[in-house]
């Protein structure tokens, strides 16, 4: 292989460029039983999802909700039904097995009329004519809310709730942007709103669109299949599946930032700390609020003090004791952002005092530098090289387990920007973040370009902003997904 572009490592004009190149193996992930494979969709109809056989999490019936117009309701029932029982697949995308009590996901679907809310015509009517984009999505949503409630205080409630809309209510209420005399410029969506407004009945729920129900949606159906019932399953409370190898005791920590709903100014905010453990159980946390000016910096990346640093390192470490009731024996963190002085002192603080191993990785996605092959295909997923003191992994690429490459683009390597710490393998780190892009159980995709540490981080932000600052957010994944 050679580079396409020299990009921007710096090397010594008397010295050859050396490029040292690896070859990490698509990491293995567990499914029932312990069985063992590269890909979610093939260990899924192969052995079941992990939960099945190993955490007691199974969701053996699942309690069906269905929020919509009358006929939008029974269209989505039946919807529900057809591919639950299985969907056929095609040369490039595998059958769906279902949804079913002896296949697939090894469950039952149940609908009863008492766990349905039906939206008037009328009462849709008068949302449609409001001219306002802001009161139009606003009216909407408090009329959602209502129904979330009265179906989350039924005396048994359903377990999850699917929102059917038409493709009017998507073209009119799917989004809205406006300005607020007091915050500015506010741009605001549906799906995330709702999360956000979800959460306070503690119920998972997912948009389904019309285009969806009947088959206009181009999108190949066993995809949409496989997509849909992996996240139900996840927001069931199960675990899809779970990777292989990593270490045992290690929390990995993901931090991001976002601007708070209709934010002036500089003003920013921690949009969570993220940690999951080496099984994949993940929870979420938002951080501390602070200011930062990318004039005054010189920096548009937002970077912590080295109090807020400490005190969100603290904050994740107090949540993950009382959560997965063990302390860790290691954690690293990932951003996407290289760690100032303050950061790294802060960090180093909150961390050495209750545990003994940590790393601090700054992960970019970049496309200044990749390497071309030889043959028609690109790079192989897991294909590491380095230049200098630099470090790439290709994430995306061709397949080797799998004999395919999934990508609609020519990949590009992730750069490993920063690494503070010398307690693991630079090899051992970036087999734990190929190991982490396997992590979305919002999809049944193989992997991904980030980690779930990072990719994360970027969905809940979204969410986070539609939660006001006297809410606290709900720890759990399956809200946000």
């Amino acid at each position: 292989m050679t580079i396409a572009r020299p990009g921007p490592p710096r090397t010594s004009a008397t010295r050859p460029l050396l490029i040292d190149t690896d070859y990490l193996p698509e990491p293995l992930l567990l499914f029932a039983d312990d069985g063992l494979h590269v890909d979610p969709k093939s260990g899924i109809a192969r052995y079941g999802p992990r939960s099945l056989t190993s955490t007691g999490r199974h969701p053996g019936r699942l309690r069906i909700g269905i929020i919509g117009r009358a006929q939008q309701i029974s269209t989505a029932r039946r919807w529900l039904e057809s591919q639950a029982a299985g969907v056929n697949g095609d040369p490039k995308n595998p059958e769906f097995p279902g949804w079913m009590p002896d296949r697939g996901f090894f469950s039952q679907l149940e609908f009863a009329d008492p766990w349905n809310q039906e939206l008037g015509q009328s009462e849709l009517r008068k949302i449609l004519e409001i001219e306002s984009p802001r009161e139009r999505f606003e009216t909407l949503l408090r009329l959602l809310e209502d129904k979330l409630q009265l179906l989350a205080e039924r005396d048994s409630p359903p377990e999850y709730i699917l929102i059917a809309i038409s493709d009017e209510i998507v073209t009119k209420c799917g989004t809205a942007d406006y300005t607020n005399a007091e915050t500015g410029t506010v741009h605001r969506d549906l799906r995330r709103a709702l999360k956000a407004i979800a959460m306070k009945y503690r119920i998972p729920t997912q948009i389904l669109r019309e285009a969806t129900m009947d088959g206009r949606d181009r999108t190949p159906a066993s995809r949409i299949a496989w997509n849909f019932f992996t996240a139900m399953y996840c927001k069931a409370g199960g675990y899809p599946w779970s990777p292989h190898g990593l270490a045992a005791g290690t929390c990995y920590v993901g931090i991001g930032f976002y601007r708070p709903l209709g934010a002036r100014g500089s003003t920013m905010q921690t949009s969570l700390i993220q940690a999951f453990d080496e099984h994949g159980e993940g929870l979420v946390l938002r951080g501390h609020d602070f200011d930062w000016d990318p004039d005054k910096t010189g920096s548009r990346s937002p970077h912590l003090t080295a109090d807020d640093a400490n005190a969100l390192v603290t904050r994740v470490l107090d949540q993950y004791e009382r959560q997965m009731h063990q302390t860790p024996s290691r954690i690293v963190v990932h951003k996407t952002s290289r760690y100032w002085p303050d950061e790294r002192e802060g960090f180093h603080a909150a961390i050495e005092s209750r545990v003994r191993r940590y790393d601090l990785m700054a992960l970019e996605a970049q496309s200044a530098v990749r390497l071309i092959t030889m043959s028609k295909y690109p790079p192989l997923r897991g294909t590491r090289f380095t230049i200098g003191d630099l470090d790439y992994l290709y994430t995306t690429g061709y397949l080797a387990a799998l004999g395919e490459f999934h990508g609609m683009h020519v990949p590009a390597p992730l750069q490993v920007a920063d690494h503070i710490g010398q307690d693991t393998p630079r090899e051992v780190l970036l087999r734990e973040v190929l190991a982490l892009t396997k992590l979305n159980w919002n999809s049944a995709a193989l992997g991904g370009l980030l980690p779930i540490t990072i990719k994360f981080s970027r969905l809940v932000g979204e969410i986070m902003r539609e939660i006001p600052d006297d809410r606290e957010p709900l720890p759990q994944f399956k809200f946000y997904i």
